[in-house]
């Protein structure tokens, strides 16, 4: 075996890079995912696209799952980034609304995770990310509407690559904590990532918004066309998340643990599986102990419009 072609969406696709790492590795490929273990080698791999999900024919990360004890974890490298990607937006004409917010949500959040960040002064990236996440505003009713609009298909399938190959993210110091804090609820219920990312991303918002009000109103203001308060930032932020919630409500994505199909009293579960670093806590926009991560779950388990 010398190259590997993969037709499909993320999983496939991410599936595909750990044969890749693992073919000429002499052990189980698992020694890669969440341990930081570096991809010396892999073989060169090749994407068809059927689905604007997880930007992952443009990046050189990789999510896989390991059913024996559910856990979802990652690794990267530009070895594993794949050697071409065919996009061609009628492979995705076919997918169901439900599915098609579930990448909407995805390539949303991909950006998201590198919107919020504690580096100052990088307004061409701040420009770039919102525009593509006014695309995914603009385009993803569009294709819920008709599946078959070719034109906002190419949109969100274009969105999909540039929200994860990191042109968004030049520069910046990223986040990635709802990601790895949903990375849980997908594992323990195999639930679609997009449909987790809707219930925890804007539950994560609303517990560091005080750690920059300024950002999230400039979110708020710049993104969801929210008139800014001088007086009061926090309540323009607060317009800003709640926004974000109402139309991942809006295109059929579940917005609370009942929803999603998750369990409040699996808090504690999906807290022990996360994990943290050596010093008890996670990097990131703002740093999070366990019982910080406990709080988002529980926000994200009584969210409501």
């Amino acid at each position: 075996m010398d190259f590997i072609l993969s037709v499909g969406g993320g999983s496939c696709i991410d599936s595909a890079k750990g044969i890749a790492l693992g073919v000429p590795y002499d052990g189980d490929f698992w020694d890669f995912y969440g341990t930081g273990k570096p991809v010396e080698k892999a073989l060169p791999i090749g994407t068809v696209l059927t689905i604007a999900a997880a930007g992952s024919e443009g990046s050189g990360a990789s999510v896989v799952t390991k059913e024996e004890g559910m856990l979802k974890r990652d690794t990267g490298s530009d070895l594993l980034r794949p050697r071409f990607s065919i996009l061609n937006p009628e492979l995705t004409c076919t997918l169901p609304a439900y599915q098609t917010a579930c990448g909407a949500t995805d390539i949303m959040a991909h950006v998201f995770e590198r919107y919020f960040t504690n580096t100052k002064e990088v307004e061409i990236t701040d420009r770039l990310c919102e525009a593509v996440l006014l695309t995914m505003i603009k385009e993803t009713p569009r294709v819920i509407a008709d599946p078959y609009n070719y034109e906002a298909r190419a949109n969100i399938m274009w969105a999909g690559t540039v929200a994860h190959n990191d042109i968004v993210g030049v520069g910046r110091s990223q986040d990635w904590n709802s990601h790895g804090i949903e990375h849980e609820l997908s594992g323990l219920y195999d639930c679609a990532h997009g449909a987790g990312l809707a219930v925890i991303m804007p539950a994560w918002m609303e517990f560091v918004c005080s750690h920059n009000v300024m950002r999230f109103a400039q979110m708020a203001v710049r993104i969801w066309g929210c008139e800014m308060n001088f007086e009061n930032p926090e309540a323009t932020a607060k317009q800003g998340i709640y926004a974000f919630r109402r139309f991942l409500s809006s295109i059929g994505m579940p917005i609370n643990f009942e929803q999603l199909g998750a369990k409040e009293e699996d808090i504690p579960v999906l807290v022990d599986k996360f994990g943290l670093g050596e010093d008890g806590r996670t990097g990131g926009f703002v740093s999070l102990s366990s019982e910080d991560v406990a709080e988002i779950y529980r926000i994200a388990a009584k969210a409501e419009l």
